[in-house]
């Protein structure tokens, strides 16, 4: 006989594995997410050790989420998390949402028809990595279960909320230690109670029922914070939760009615938690200030729990890491909808006098095109009432929607709605939609986080359409900045990219420029103004036009023209800067350098090789006055076959490596590269860097062959 009167002919066989794994292990929980058919959303069906509602946050956790149980399913693998310092530095979102110590381990589940993940958990003394025999315990039962999956034949869906499985142990009979342990309980001044792994009151002594205030006939087989009204405080349950996760005795002192004060002391064990309550001999006067407590004691039912207080936490910890507004809508996405089981979403900014709608999920493309572009004061759909009062709106199912907008229920198709106003100092953002499939009911702690996770998505909403805008103006100021399309020049292919630093605005003063001077002769330039802005842009252009104005001239004389001008405008940004003149009858190289890295050649003769050219630099443009400013030009041989590589630093320049080192690498991926097709070998060489090093740096890239 086993716990609640299970008995092991009772459990479905990946019930009895799950459990099996548990003590196989060693772990103190074990749960198992399955892949939903439907949607890229991880739904957790069983758990075993854990109350349900303890893991309600992650119940559904999207496939795209950064986190170590869908990076299981991703990349296919074990995942490990020894210690909650690993959780914060691998994976900070998830930690957010996870404030207690304990390992947890995340298998691949995979099936012929179905994938998933099992999840165990361990205490926090478990040392910091998985033995090879535990490491084959956990692969093991990962595989029996999804043996059992794949022979099970019935349709399946994830469920509304997981079935909570109960530790199947050997022990004595109940009946022969209960009496026993009840009278031992009852001569104790304090109050007892036991509770099992979901929360639920399993036993109370005469002492608890006289300090809670309820008969143990109330009290027997409920959750105590929704049975006695002043244990609702979020304070309790995230005391409970912290002694189911961490599996450590904890105590602390709360307030009850009256002014009244408890010492509450939680002691865990593998099949459920035993508390002891007493009066606190701590006093309080009427000249004192009232004790910073987590929420008043009279704190109505329903209100949002600790679990939810932490997935608020966890979801704006991934709504601060958005940058653009795409990454706002991925988030909400892949993150919101799973975690409150809503599926479909519309995000809509106010624009002008419109709304538009900037991202959606779970909806026909066509009720899209249909919803776009309504008035901010439209009537069809709540959206219009919502945007102006201010007031988020809730429907449960289509016939409350009914008698408000009539018209809106046949536009989607959905049974239920959340409508989240985004207002950001009362200034108008715009507005999120969740639905559902299904008719549901919005508890008041659902609609308080959801009420609250508005505020968020509004801040990075607005953060994020401000970036927008900056991103448009200054990709469309780069692009214009930068040659359209390099001119054709007999006997010479050309090839060149552009990429910005890997954060920032994507504007910077990179450039780069070809000048036909003729058909037997040809001036390439490139350069990098200092900084990453717009201003570097602007002087950028502004020593493109320079250049052209002089290309032509001895390549010295080029850059001392260019200089000249760049004292004149009085820049407080410094300027590098390489100037080839390439005649390709002589098949010779004149170049200058205002302090800028040396360009690579490779030459097919005597034998094909390749170096960086030895060129003696000039001063920076715009850093010394015109009259003391000299640019030596340097002369070399430019065979047929020959091919040139200009760059600027963010191609070379990576942490802690010395810049010559990375020029001495860059030249022999350029010499081993040297006779694929322009187009591929500029690829292979951006590729070549950005696998060493994120960029943070513009890079500027030219490609010249001699035919």
């Amino acid at each position: 006989m086993g716990v609640e009167g299970v008995t092991s002919d009772d459990w479905t066989p990946w019930e009895q594995v799950l459990s099996g794994t548990v003590q196989r292990t060693g772990a103190v929980a074990a749960g198992v997410y399955l892949l939903s058919p439907d949607e890229p959303v991880l739904g957790l069906t069983t758990v075993c050790g854990l109350p349900a509602k303890t893991v309600e946050p992650w119940w559904r956790v999207s496939v795209s989420a950064a986190g170590p149980l869908s990076e299981a399913v991703r990349e296919d693998r074990l995942v490990w998390v020894g210690r909650q310092e690993d959780m914060a530095r691998l994976y900070p979102n998830a930690a957010a949402g996870l404030p207690y110590q304990f390992a947890l381990a995340f298998a691949p589940l995979r099936g012929i028809h179905r994938r998933g993940v099992l999840a165990l958990v361990w205490t926090h003394d478990h040392p910091p990595s998985l033995t090879r025999r535990e490491r084959g315990h956990v692969l093991s039962s990962a595989h029996r279960i999804t043996r059992v999956l794949d022979e099970s034949p019935a349709a399946w869906s994830i469920p509304e909320e997981p079935r909570a499985v109960p530790l199947l142990r050997p022990g004595p009979d109940p009946a022969r230690t209960g009496l026993a342990a009840d009278d031992l309980l009852q001569r104790l001044p304090v109050g007892a109670l036991g509770f099992d792994l979901q929360g639920r009151v399993t036993y109370l002594n005469d002492a608890a029922a006289r300090l809670l205030g309820r008969s143990a006939d109330d009290l027997l087989g409920t959750l105590p914070w929704q049975a006695v009204p002043w244990l609702d405080a979020p304070v309790h349950e995230d005391h409970y939760r912290a002694a189911v996760f961490g599996r450590e005795p904890v105590a602390y002192t709360a307030p009850g009615p009256s002014g009244r004060w408890f010492d509450i002391r939680l002691y865990p064990g593998a099949d459920g938690i035993s508390a002891f309550l007493s009066p606190s001999p701590r006093e309080r006067t009427a000249d004192a200030p009232p004790p910073r407590v987590t929420a008043a004691p009279d704190t109505p039912p329903g209100t949002a729990g600790t679990g939810r207080i932490h997935q608020l936490i966890h979801l704006a910890a991934a709504l601060s890491q958005t940058v653009t507004m795409a990454d706002v809508v991925d988030t909400v996405a892949d993150q919101i909808l799973p975690a409150f089981g809503a599926q479909g979403m519309v995000v809509s900014a106010a624009d002008a006098s419109r709304l538009r709608i900037i991202g959606h999920r779970g909806y026909d493309p066509r009720t899209v095109a249909r919803l776009d572009g309504l008035p901010l004061d439209t009537d069809v759909t709540p959206v219009g009432h919502v945007l102006r009062s201010g007031v988020p709106a809730f429907y449960a199912d289509p016939a409350e929607m009914t008698r408000a907008h009539p018209r809106a229920p046949s536009l989607s198709g959905k049974q239920a709605w959340a409508f989240l106003p985004l207002l950001v100092s009362d200034r108008r953002v715009g507005c999120c939609i969740l639905s559902y499939d299904r008719p549901h009911r919005f508890g008041a702690g659902d609609r308080a986080v959801l009420v609250s996770l508005a505020g968020l998505i509004a801040q990075a909403m607005d953060r994020a359409l401000l970036y927008d805008a900056k991103h448009d103006l200054a990709h469309g100021l780069q692009q214009a900045l930068l040659p359209v399309a390099l001119p054709p020049v007999p006997r010479l292919d050309v090839t060149a990219r552009y990429l910005p630093a890997a954060r920032g605005v994507d504007i910077g003063g990179d450039f780069y420029d070809l000048i036909r001077l003729g058909d037997t002769a040809a001036a390439a330039v490139i350069g990098d103004v200092q900084g990453h802005n717009i201003k570097a842009a602007a002087l950028m252009g502004q020593v493109r036009t320079a250049v052209h104005a002089t290309a032509g001239a001895a390549p010295g004389d080029v850059l001392a023209r260019t200089n000249r001008v760049l004292m004149d405008l009085e820049s407080d940004l410094f300027v590098s800067c390489l100037y080839l003149h390439i005649d390709l009858v002589e098949g010779r190289l004149r170049l200058a350098s205002a302090g800028h890295l040396p360009p690579l050649l490779h030459s097919p003769v005597p034998a094909p090789h390749a170096v960086a050219l030895p060129v003696e630099p000039g001063p920076l443009l715009g850093i010394h006055p015109c009259t003391e400013a000299d640019y030596p030009v340097t002369a070399a041989p430019l065979p047929q076959g020959s091919l040139l590589a200009l760059y600027t630093d963010g191609l070379v320049e990576t942490p802690d490596t010395d810049i010559t080192d990375s020029i001495t690498a860059l030249t022999r991926h350029f010499a081993r590269n040297a006779d694929r097709p322009l187009d591929d070998l500029a690829d292979s060489l951006l590729h070549h860097t950005g696998l060493r090093h994120t960029r943070t740096d513009d890079t500027a890239l030219l490609l010249l062959r001699n035919r």
